[in-house]
């Protein structure tokens, strides 16, 4: 009996926290992104998820590319399909591996930083004294970083895309002796403006989903300086299970037949 009182335990705390969760997402959205808006504060926001993080991103991008292109080279040889690597380097970018690789990059970076932020302004009560003076927290902590990070992942997706299918480009061409010219026209030949545009959805879904688990965990954090760490901990985990948990949904609505 103490086996099955543990795991309705487990199952009773689990509901509380999607509920708890459910009911701080509709605060941060209903409260914190209809307007009026404090736009120094998404400008601000803007450049420390967008701005900064343009490094990791492209660091990542290009890697990705260039590694995606040997392996499809070494794959397809076995076939005779070498031909194929430009096409599924820019497939494989566009659709899912800039999109998931930028968020979980973004969601290491970003997530724990809003999470540590707000954590330490919860534990030292800057948040308790913003309600003192009328000012909603929601509107002013949480709505300008929810916008934000909505706004900035998809031009950071853009740019991660360009730079990983220049990442292949440059692998392709000078390491494994391909045309230049006929590169870059299979490429364009073969994308297609819905592969872009999926993933630049996911995007702007994962940049929601980064923002609101660092707002929510930091929000939330109590015990001072080791609870201010559980909440950046938890705050990583669960935007990356989350990320890639979406786009596994959006893949099978998206692309589904």
């Amino acid at each position: 009996m103490n086996f099955f009182a543990q795991i309705g335990r487990v199952v009773l705390a689990l509901c509380e926290e999607v509920g708890r969760l459910a009911l701080f997402s509709r605060s941060a959205v209903f409260s914190g992104l209809l307007p009026p808006v404090y736009l120094r504060q998404i400008v601000d926001q803007l450049i420390r998820i967008g701005y900064n993080s343009l490094p990791v991103v492209g660091l990542t991008a290009f890697f990705t590319g260039g590694v995606l292109a040997l392996q499809i080279y070494i794959g397809g040889s076995r076939f005779n399909a070498e031909s194929l690597v430009s096409s599924i380097v820019a497939l494989g970018i566009t659709r899912e591996l800039g999109p998931v690789l930028a968020g979980l990059m973004v969601a290491g970076r970003v997530s724990a930083a809003i999470a540590a932020e707000l954590g330490t302004m919860r534990v030292t009560e800057q948040i308790d004294a913003l309600t003192t003076l009328s000012t909603n927290p929601f509107k002013y902590l949480v709505g300008p970083r929810l916008i934000a990070a909505v706004i900035a992942m998809p031009l950071l997706v853009a740019i991660a895309d360009t730079i990983g299918i220049m990442g292949g480009y440059i692998v392709g061409t000078r390491s494994l002796g391909f045309n230049s010219g006929a590169y870059i026209t299979n490429t364009v030949e073969f994308l297609e403006l819905g592969d872009i545009t999926s993933g630049l959805i996911k995007s702007a879904v994962f940049g929601f989903i980064i923002a609101l688990m660092g707002c929510y965990h930091g929000f939330n954090s109590r015990g001072g300086a080791q609870g201010v760490g559980r909440a950046t901990t938890n705050a990583v985990v669960s935007s990356s299970i989350l990320i890639l948990a979406a786009n596994y949904a959006m893949t099978s609505l998206i692309f589904s037949e």
